[in-house]
């Protein structure tokens, strides 16, 4: 089973960005949404932002996750 995280960007360097998890903090290529900017929430999965969310479905999402342990 594969699971995209949703995560929103903090930080664009290039094609790679800081994203956060909720609490957590991360890095991951956005090569494959190049049209995305500091705010936006997108779905990360091995290391890949793979498509941009909005950010209502971004934070329900994180709840639902957070609530079974997966995200602090």
């Amino acid at each position: 089973m594969c699971l995209g995280i949703p995560a929103q960007i903090i930080k664009i360097e290039g094609e790679m960005a800081t994203v956060s998890y909720g609490s957590l903090t991360g890095r991951a290529s956005i090569s494959l949404v190049p049209d995305v900017r500091v705010g936006d929430y997108v779905i990360i999965h091995a290391g890949f932002a793979i498509e941009k969310v909005e950010q209502t479905e971004a934070e329900e999402t994180l709840h639902v996750l957070q609530g079974i342990g997966e995200v602090r």
